[in-house]
């Protein structure tokens, strides 16, 4: 690897020539070069008062809060002992006290991770991924004290587990910082155990918010630029306060070695499911009972919204929390127990974070107004799905929608058998698509239904057409249309004309 040596210029400063002359600054001159000098060198000192001179005090602090967590697990098949290879089969095979010994047709994989410690009683919380399915876990403190380790729970969706260890002594824990506050460009230190070598400190920046890296349904990780390597995972991320923010998870990187991005579970999503394991055994998440969307500009436009911020309703569960608490298909969420929702992916985990059976405020958007409504949360249930309609039977119409550039039906048996729609299916079946119309751009398609527009049922292409000559009148340029296809509710805006 070549390198890059920058060396600085002398400054070199020729003595006067005879004959020459130095000129002389006015006393008023020197004295204001004096002060814009100090001034300078103070704005200078002042900007880089936040920069850490050492991280020695903090780290010395810290260490003994984060543990390495070793695994083994006994597996069918011979062959090589885990990704940790030779390097760490003495010592795995050492430490079995109790002389179990793996079959001819068995063997021993071992893995190691990172975990801290959140109470001095011997909880301790780590990365679901570090002890899945092993049959040994083994906590190794920082003064080297090895205590055997039990789950308490497991969360897979967020790659969490908190785990239990008796120990004679009361053990040094670290303390919650709001992950909500931290702020891109912070100063941030990782410690872990990389590669087996335990309480290995790295230091960073916060380089990125709420990531999305498909990890789960609650995605909303920190990205971080503190070298993180495998066996870093389960390890905390302190801010300069020595606060866990962040509990290391995964990286990004082709060769399987740090390259400056590595991703941490938030501290705030990570208290509320540590709880919850501590004190149920498993993770209760609340339920809202709705479907949502992304919101694009184009919905927004055609919702009268300012700006496409929120998570966009498009359907409600019968009898569900939300359809109870008033909300309904087409609303917009904006805020969640006072929280702002800027995008549809945040609504889940707001939700998610707040305990079952907690009445919280709900703020929506809905014609053009914001309304305020009050929702008791129920318990997520992972088999909870949507009601259909109810059922309608209305006579075959067909008519083309120039505005919009389609042809609408209202449903026949004809038209259920050829767009394979469900008996009690309502609204108006799409028989054909303008290929050079905004619709079709939007990805309408035959076969779809249209159950409203603008957040106001429409039975017939006749209450379609009135509805776009009202939209006309009012100055609009986009309606939008619910669409409900293979059973599933969306928004779709479509520019008029």
């Amino acid at each position: 690897m070549q390198h890059q040596v920058l060396r600085k210029k002398s400054l070199v400063r020729s003595a006067p020539t005879r004959g020459s002359e130095r000129k002389a600054f006015p006393p008023r001159m020197a004295l204001a070069g004096l002060l814009t000098l100090f001034l300078l060198s103070t704005v200078t000192r002042a900007a880089a008062r936040d920069v850490p001179e050492s991280f020695a005090d903090l780290a010395e602090e810290l260490l003994p809060t984060v543990v390495n967590i070793s695994t083994t697990q006994l597996i069918e098949g011979s062959g090589d002992d885990g990704s940790f290879g030779e390097l760490f089969r003495e010592f795995f095979e050492q430490r079995r006290e109790d002389g179990r010994s793996a079959l001819p047709h068995q063997r021993w994989q071992a893995s190691l991770g990172s975990g801290f410690i959140i109470d001095s009683a011997g909880f301790i919380v780590t990365n679901y991924h570090v002890i899945e399915s092993a049959d040994e876990i083994l906590v190794r403190l920082q003064d080297d004290t090895a205590l055997e380790a039990k789950v308490v729970g497991i969360d897979d969706k967020t790659d969490l587990a908190l785990l239990k260890v008796d120990s004679d002594a009361p053990l040094v824990a670290a303390s919650w910082g709001d992950s909500d506050s931290v702020r891109v460009g912070e100063w941030i230190l990782a410690i872990g155990n990389p590669f087996g070598l335990g309480g290995s400190l790295t230091a960073g920046i916060i380089s990125a918010r709420q990531r999305d890296i498909s990890a789960g349904p609650y995605d909303d990780f920190l990205q971080t630029d503190a070298s993180i390597n495998r066996g870093n995972s389960g390890g905390p991320t302190f801010n300069m306060k020595g606060e866990v923010i962040g509990v290391n998870t995964a990286i990004f990187s082709p060769t399987g070695g740090s390259v400056g991005i590595g991703f941490a579970i938030p501290s705030n999503m990570v208290r509320g499911i540590i709880e919850s394991l501590r004190e149920f055994g498993e993770v209760r998440r609340g339920w809202l009972g709705v479907h949502i969307q992304t919101l694009t500009k184009e919905l927004a436009e055609g919702l009268e919204l300012p700006d496409a911020q929120g998570a966009l309703v498009a359907s409600v569960v019968e009898g569900g929390p939300g359809a109870l608490a008033g909300i309904k298909a087409g609303d917009v969420i904006l805020e969640f127990d006072g929280r702002a929702v800027t995008d549809m992916r945040r609504l889940p985990r707001l939700v998610a974070e707040t305990p079952v059976d907690e009445a919280v405020e709900v703020v929506i958007w809905r014609r053009g107004a914001r309304h305020v409504l009050e929702v008791d949360l129920d318990l997520l249930e992972e088999t909870v799905a949507a009601a259909l309609p109810p059922p309608a039977a209305p006579s075959s119409q067909e008519e083309m929608i120039d505005d919009l550039g389609l042809t609408l039906s209202m449903i026949n048996e004809e038209l259920q058998e050829r767009f394979r729609l469900e008996e009690e299916a309502e609204g108006l079946v799409v028989t054909k698509v303008d290929p050079l119309g905004d619709a079709a751009k939007r990805g309408l398609r035959a076969g779809d239904l249209i159950v409203e527009m603008d957040q106001e049922i429409v039975a017939s292409p006749g209450d379609v057409e009135k509805h776009l000559r009202r939209a006309r009148k009012d100055g609009y340029r986009v309606v939008t249309l619910l669409i409900l296809r293979d059973g599933e509710y969306q928004w779709i805006a479509v520019r008029i004309g």
